[in-house]
C-alpha cells in the first residue's frame, strides 16, 4: 500500500458559520470561482484538466490550484475538487500523481464517481473526505450505507430520485452522511448522467467529460427510401429537440428539500460563463436567506424569483422530485431563451465613472440593470460613455473593451451590468 500523503489541513480551512443546506456554486475557471464568492455561495465545485466531468471547463492546473484553494479559504468558502469521469486502466495509472497535488492544495473534499478511485483516495490519505459524485447513479439507502463503510462523508444523490425516496435514504443512512442535490441547471436525458450518444456520433466519450451534447441538437425524420428528405418534426416554429431536457430549477422548493434532509443545494455549469454564475449563485444564496424554520411558508420576493429568467436556459422543470415519471423532464419546448444579455462586469471607478470590461455590445442611452450582491437589482442609463483614452464614444462593440460610464457613484468591483433583449 502506498504510504499515506501530506494532511489536507496544511491549508486553514474555513469555519463553519451556516447551519442551512450549503450553496454550491460552479467555478469553470477562476473568474467563475471569484464570482461564485462574490455572490455568497458557500461552497464551490472544480477540476483540474485530468479526471474531471467537464473537460471543456478550462479548471485549474497543478500551478494554479493552490492559489484558487488559498482565494475561495480566505473568504470563508470551502471547495470541492471533481475527480468523477468513469477511468480507464491507463487513467488509474496517474490518479495518485493528482491526487496528491490536490490534497496538498487544501482541497475540503474530492468528488468520485468510480469505487477504485474512491479506494486509492483513501489508501494515500485516509483523511481525505470523499463526496459521492451523482455520476455513481446513488438511487438507494442500501448503496449509501456502503460508500459509507469505504468512508464516504456525502452522496451527491442520482438526479432521477423523487423527494419521498429521498426522505426514505435520509432516515436510514448514519447522521452524519450529509446528502446533496442539484437544484439548477441542465439535465442529462441518460441516467446519471452516463451517456454513450455524444462517443458514437462524435468520438467524444461523456464520461470521460468531453460530451458533445448531441441531446441538445435539432433532429427530422427521415424515411429509408427516400434518403436526403428531412421532415421536421415540429412542436412550434422553433422545430424539436426531442432529447434535450428542459433544465432543472428547484428555487422555489428549497424548504422541501431541506426538510427531507438535503445537506447541499448544487448547482449544475461549470462549462457556464461568469455572468451565468454570479446571476443563478445570488438567486440561491438570497433564497436561502427565506427559508423558514421547518414548517413554515417558504415566500420569496418577485425579484428572486424572476432572476433565473435572467440566464440563458431551456424552460424550467422541476425534475423527478415530485414526479417518478419526470413530465417536467419532457424536451426543451422553444430551444433557448434568452431574455437578458451579458453588458459589462464592473473593474473600478475613476473620474466620476463606472470603468466596465465589456462582454456585449451597449450603446449611449441604453438602459442597463445593475446586479450588485444581495440586493435587488436597479437599473441606471448610460448617458454618456468614454473609451479608455476618455474619448466619448457612441457604443461598445469590441469584446473585453474598457468603457467609463458617467455615474454618480462607486460599485463594488464585480458587479454585473446587462441588458434586456
Amino acid at each position: 500500500m502506498q504510504e499515506p500523503i501530506m494532511s489536507m489541513n496544511k491549508t486553514k480551512k474555513p469555519t463553519e458559520t451556516f447551519k442551512e443546506p450549503e450553496i454550491l456554486a460552479p467555478a469553470g475557471d477562476f473568474e467563475c470561482l471569484q464570482a461564485a464568492v462574490r455572490f455568497k455561495a458557500d461552497a464551490v465545485y472544480l477540476g483540474m484538466p485530468e479526471f474531471g466531468m467537464r473537460a471543456a471547463a478550462k479548471g485549474f492546473g497543478h500551478e494554479h490550484l493552490p492559489g484558487a484553494v488559498e482565494f475561495a479559504h480566505r473568504h470563508n468558502v470551502k471547495v470541492y475538487l471533481t475527480v468523477n469521469i468513469i477511468p480507464r486502466n491507463s487513467d488509474i495509472e496517474t490518479l495518485p500523481a493528482l491526487v496528491k497535488t490536490a490534497a496538498a492544495s487544501g482541497v475540503d473534499a474530492f468528488i468520485v464517481a468510480d469505487i477504485g478511485t474512491a479506494g486509492i483516495i483513501k489508501n494515500l490519505d485516509p483523511n481525505i473526505s470523499l463526496h459521492i459524485s451523482t455520476q455513481a447513479g446513488v438511487t438507494n439507502y442500501a448503496a449509501a450505507n456502503e460508500f459509507y463503510k469505504l468512508g464516504a462523508s456525502r452522496i451527491i444523490l442520482a438526479r432521477e430520485l423523487t423527494l419521498d425516496e429521498i426522505r426514505q435514504i435520509r432516515r436510514s443512512i448514519p447522521a452524519d452522511l450529509e446528502l446533496e442535490v442539484f437544484v439548477h441547471g441542465a439535465v442529462c436525458v441518460s441516467y446519471a448522467g452516463r451517456c454513450l450518444l455524444s462517443q458514437y456520433m462524435t468520438m467524444r466519450d461523456a464520461n470521460m467529460g468531453k460530451c458533445a451534447q448531441p441531446c441538445r441538437w435539432n433532429y427530422n425524420l427521415v424515411e429509408e427510401k427516400r434518403p436526403g428528405e428531412y421532415f421536421p418534426v415540429f412542436e412550434d416554429e422553433y422545430g424539436t429537440s426531442i432529447l434535450s431536457a428542459a433544465d432543472l430549477c428547484m428555487l422555489e422548493h428549497l424548504d422541501k428539500l431541506r426538510d427531507a434532509g438535503i445537506n447541499g443545494f448544487k448547482i449544475e455549469g461549470r462549462a457556464k460563463s461568469m455572468y451565468y454564475v454570479s446571476v443563478i449563485t445570488n438567486a440561491y444564496a438570497m433564497a436561502k436567506k427565506y427559508l423558514p424554520k421547518r414548517g413554515g411558508e417558504f415566500v420569496l420576493p418577485e425579484w428572486i424569483s424572476s432572476e433565473v429568467y435572467k440566464v440563458s436556459n431551456r424552460n424550467y422543470g422541476t425534475g423527478f422530485f415530485f414526479d417518478p415519471g419526470g413530465s417536467s423532464v419532457k424536451a426543451a419546448e422553444n430551444g433557448y431563451v434568452r431574455g437578458y444579455g451579458f453588458a459589462a462586469v464592473v473593474e473600478g471607478y475613476r473620474n466620476n465613472c463606472l470603468e466596465v470590461s465589456q462582454r456585449g455590445k451597449f450603446c449611449r442611452g441604453d438602459t442597463l440593470e445593475v446586479l450588485v450582491p444581495g440586493i435587488e437589482p436597479y437599473r441606471i442609463q448610460a448617458i454618456e460613455m468614454y473609451d479608455r483614452d476618455f474619448v466619448s464614444i457612441e457604443s461598445a462593440p469590441h469584446a473585453k473593451m474598457k468603457v467609463f460610464i458617467k455615474y454618480d457613484k462607486e460599485l463594488p468591483k464585480g458587479s454585473i451590468l446587462r441588458i434586456r433583449k
